[in-house]
């Protein structure tokens, strides 16, 4: 049998047997609490009695004085009647559950009824001074009558609440014994009980259960686990779990040290692998640099040459004015001249200086790589404000809108930081929309979780856009999406993700084609540095 079962059936029983008392307990409760009501109803019943009794009695005595003293201007107030009939109501409601004092309550009624016309009309002969006539009632014994048969139906009434009131009192005397009978059982039944569950539940777990935390303080210190635990109950299972772990950890130990083994052998590798990088990335700047170096002199030989047969072609031209060739035969020959020769020269010259600005945009990447940044605590504020009123003549010509936020400064190289901040706002300047006017906004935003040492700064602008297909390689070199707005050989955006890489940040960005471009970047913050 399992544990939880010997224990749910060690519990049930004691349970049902408190349960039947608890019944018997309530059942006793509400009895006492039923009798004691009664006994309250009955106090409330007289306690009505004497209030319909007490005003009719003194109402008697007021009468015979007036008799006595001959008051003819005596007068019943009318409302003591109404209060008598609204107290004979109420005691009505508090017995309705009897008929027979429902009845004695309406005797009362009349009787009180009866007294009122005997009362009104012996006021009447008063104020009409038959004081003989009056006199001559009251010896009448039939009217003194109708007070005594008032009496005694009031007393009947009273004598008949009385007994039920000692009735009830008896049954709440027997109702609050029989529950502190039940009360005493419960209690006492219920520690023997319990008493009795719990010895039967103890014995035989004992030594199973010292068993099983000898076995868990073993596996906590790493020590070999004695033998499993007999039976088919829940310490059976938890001993089995301990040893099913103790088997799992060792076999987890193992496989740790050979995890730690293959880390080691990788973490080398990768270390290899970066310094390779580091050094090719190097040999990649230094041939960058090299390359761009030698191919410059060869320009620099093709612009020469070049302009030696743009010079050249102006004294062909000469000698072909001053010849004596036939107008047809100058014409021809001042037409490939100026027209061919001319335009080649052109050309060649238009590829010379185009190379020329790749060879510079080059030798700047080159650069970017080698340069040593001196960090510091930087003003993003006043760089943006520096950075701006150099465009000043740029924005105006647009007619721009610049909004700048607040911007907290960060840590990294104030050179380097404006050139980021010089690119990406001149970007924006040159791509706004000539259809509509122009707005860009510079800000920060709150640093994202898990990365409190970097701030994000945005510049958003509502130009022209970027198409969904050419975001994939937006920070490539040489990388121009709308070529015939502004000059440039697209390489200022590789430039700024490059400064920001070696910052510690990233740079992303967000566009719809249409409606404008949001530029993001990360950079550390100043407050952290000057901490660190």
């Amino acid at each position: 049998m399992r544990l939880t079962t010997k224990g749910l059936l060690l519990i049930a029983i004691p349970t049902l047997f408190e349960l039947a008392l608890l019944s018997g307990l309530v059942k006793a409760q509400a009895n006492a609490e039923q009798a004691e009501q009664w006994a309250l109803h009955s106090k409330d019943v007289l306690r009505q009695t004497n209030a319909i009794l007490e005003p009719v009695l003194l109402e008697t005595v007021r009468m015979r004085g007036a008799v006595l003293t001959d008051d003819r201007t005596t007068a019943t107030p009318v409302s003591l009647w109404i209060d008598l009939d609204r107290n004979i109501d109420r005691l009505v409601d508090l017995v309705a559950n009897n008929p027979t004092q429902v009845e004695r309550a309406a005797q009362i009624r009349q009787s009180v009824q009866a007294y009122r016309q005997w009362s009104d009309r012996v006021q009447d002969l008063l104020r009409n001074g038959r004081h003989d006539d009056v006199l001559e009632r009251f010896r009448n014994q039939a009217n003194i009558d109708v007070i005594d048969r008032f009496r005694s139906q009031v007393a009947a009434f009273q004598a008949e609440e009385l007994r039920i009131d000692s009735l009830r009192t008896e049954e709440a005397a027997s109702a609050l014994a029989q529950q502190q009978r039940l009360t005493t059982a419960a209690v006492v039944g219920s520690l023997v009980l319990a008493a009795l569950a719990v010895f039967l539940f103890t014995r035989g777990l004992r030594g199973r259960l010292r068993q099983l935390s000898d076995n868990a303080a073993r596996l906590a210190e790493n020590a070999p686990l004695g033998l499993p635990s007999p039976g088919d109950d829940e310490i059976a299972h938890l001993d089995s779990i301990l040893h099913e772990t103790s088997r799992r950890l060792r076999e987890s130990e193992r496989m740790q040290a050979r995890f730690q083994n293959d880390l080691a052998r990788r973490a080398d590798e990768l270390a290899r692998t970066n310094e390779t990088l580091h050094q090719q990335t190097q040999e990649n700047e230094m041939f960058i640099y090299s390359v761009s170096h030698d191919l410059r002199s060869p320009l620099v030989n093709l612009q020469g040459f070049s302009k030696e047969l743009t010079h050249a072609c102006d004294d062909l031209r000469a000698a072909v004015r001053e010849s004596s060739l036939s107008p047809e035969d100058r014409e021809h020959v001042e037409r490939l001249i100026d027209e061919d020769i001319g335009e080649a020269l052109r050309f060649l010259q238009s590829a010379v200086l185009r190379a020329a600005h790749i060879i510079d945009s080059l030798l700047r990447l080159s650069r970017v790589g080698r340069v040593e940044y001196r960090r510091q605590a930087v003003d993003v504020a006043a760089l943006v404000r520096h950075v701006l009123d150099a465009m000043q003549g740029s924005i105006r010509s647009r007619n721009a809108e610049i909004v700048v936020v607040d911007l907290p400064p960060v840590w990294g190289d104030p050179t380097a930081l404006e050139q980021i901040f010089a690119n990406l706002i001149g970007n924006a300047v040159n791509y706004l929309d000539p259809e509509r006017p122009g707005r860009i906004e510079i800000g920060a935003m709150p640093a994202p979780a898990g990365t409190h040492s970097l701030r994000i700064f945005y510049v958003k602008d509502n130009g022209l856009g970027i198409p969904a297909v050419a975001m994939p390689r937006l920070f490539h070199a040489f990388q121009r999406l709308h070529g015939a707005v502004a000059t440039g050989e697209g390489i200022g955006l590789a430039l700024v993700r490059r400064m920001v890489e070696r910052h510690g940040g990233r740079v992303w960005a967000e566009s719809t084609e249409g409606v404008g471009t949001t530029f993001y970047l990360s950079l550390p913050e100043a407050a952290e540095q000057v901490a660190a």
